[in-house]
């Protein structure tokens, strides 16, 4: 999956970095080696490498939430 800005996702109960006990989080900045994103629960941001953010994408613990679905929430 290609990652991008502003890309937004649901956390399962198996994510297990979710310290702010967030429901979703946001994509703020990508880059070669890392991600920047936000919980929704926390102004805080937090940094991923890429191989890791997309292993929890995998395991779905992280699940897409699609411009649709967000219109309509």
């Amino acid at each position: 999956m290609k990652l991008s800005n502003n890309m937004e996702f649901e956390l399962r109960g198996s994510f297990i970095p979710n310290i702010s006990n967030s429901n979703r989080l946001k994509i703020i900045e990508v880059n070669d080696n890392s991600i920047v994103i936000q919980m929704n629960n926390s102004k805080r941001r937090g940094v991923f490498p890429i191989d890791s953010f997309q292993y929890w994408i995998k395991r779905n613990s992280l699940i897409q939430i699609d411009h649709e679905e967000k219109r309509t929430s």
